[in-house]
């Protein structure tokens, strides 16, 4: 037993014991329930997944039909999740960085307006506020026969905006593929070239043959000819909206509720982020002439972001799980699909398990790329 005296191996061992009792007892109540089921002749199991869903979902970002798989339609609905949460994520932290700048603002004026604005939008739950951009969508804007064009190609309306698109007829994955070579490749050369910068102390060209490297591969594709596509732009018809992009108005007030929710959170990690560096950064940066902007973007922000990442980690869970609050305006995003596929099919143990399963396994891949960030930019030490 000499063996147990290992730290490593002891703490191994005791993680495999817990997780092993855990999927032992999943395993267990899994059994049960299937049991009690099959005495009320309930069909248990995923085989459902492979039925036809039969559900029509208004929103759709990948081809959908009520024909398809009930497996498409949670696809559809996780789609949908993914993308308002991504969008929310990325608008409300740049908001978010300019409110908690401007929360350390010396104009008291400013200052006052971005602590007002943290202050409501963190102070009231996020379901009052959902309701409020949609109802505010619905009732402000005319309906669809009386759709306000801002723009040539633009209107607006109660039931949301529509806007001129591409249409893809061909060639769409042999883009996205080139634009990810692309993008890979100029990483690669931007990471020699910084190498090189602080090895040497010159500057030099890396950006503009990275820039070069990221285009080409897209340009190569589309002189292919092996792309087709076409401009669609909406028309004003009697009765509704037709061609073009349509955004919906759940889609809008989900997307802005969870947005401005964001911000806050994000301004305040901010002002604590900046607080937190000491106040020798400024005046050395102040003593060397730098002015204030530059200072705060090139000597304070990368320090303060080794106080910011963590915190922001957390925010970009709970932004991600909030989205799941979109039933309540209509939006469809993965809880509201598979309620409606549960309401149908009747297997309700088998359809919860799958959205659980979704939202633990994309909060795991959150973590762990924002933990992988958090060690780039984390002080090294011995």
């Amino acid at each position: 037993m000499l063996f147990l005296n290992d730290t490593r191996f002891r703490a191994a061992f005791y993680q495999f014991v817990a997780i092993s009792a855990v999927l032992l007892a999943a395993w267990v109540m899994y059994r049960t329930a299937s049991a009690n089921l099959a005495r009320q002749d309930i069909a248990t199991g995923f085989g459902f997944l492979s039925r036809q869903a039969g559900i029509a979902i208004s929103e759709t970002s990948i081809a959908y039909g009520p024909t398809d798989t009930v497996a498409r339609a949670i696809l559809v609905g996780l789609i949908n999740t993914i993308k308002v949460s991504f969008l929310a994520a990325l608008f409300g932290t740049i908001i978010g960085v300019f409110v908690g700048i401007g929360r350390l603002s010396a104009n008291p004026l400013l200052s006052r307006l971005m602590l007002a604005y943290v202050e409501v939008l963190r102070n009231v739950p996020l379901l009052l506020y959902l309701f409020l951009w949609y109802f505010l969508i619905i009732l402000v804007f005319p309906p669809v026969r009386q759709a306000i064009q801002l723009f040539p190609g633009f209107f607006l309306s109660n039931s949301g905006l529509a806007v001129p698109s591409l249409e893809w007829h061909s060639g769409f994955e042999l883009v996205l593929s080139a634009l990810g070579l692309g993008i890979a490749a100029a990483l690669v050369v931007r990471s020699v070239a910084r190498r090189r910068r602080i090895a040497s102390g010159q500057a030099n060209a890396g950006w503009i043959v990275a820039l070069i490297l990221l285009i080409l591969p897209v340009l190569a594709v589309w002189a292919s000819g092996q792309v087709s596509l076409s401009w669609s732009a909406p028309e004003a018809g009697r009765f509704r909206l037709t061609g073009g992009l349509q955004i919906r108005p759940e889609f809008v007030a989900l997307l802005v509720g969870l947005m401005l929710n964001l911000s806050a959170s994000v301004a305040e990690i901010v002002r604590a982020g900046i607080q937190a560096v000491s106040k020798g950064q400024w005046e050395a940066a102040q003593a060397l002439g730098l002015p204030r902007s530059r200072t705060l973007r090139l000597v304070v922000l990368p320090q303060a972001l080794r106080v910011i990442v963590p915190p922001l980690t957390n925010t970009y869970l709970s932004v991600f799980k909030n989205s799941s609050l979109a039933i309540a305006i209509g939006y469809p995003d993965l809880v509201m699909v598979s309620n409606t596929i549960m309401n149908q099919t009747g297997q309700a143990m088998e359809t919860i398990a799958i959205f659980m399963g979704i939202y633990l396994g994309l909060s795991v891949l959150i973590s762990l790329f924002m933990n992988w960030y958090n060690a780039r930019v984390a002080l090294k030490t011995r």
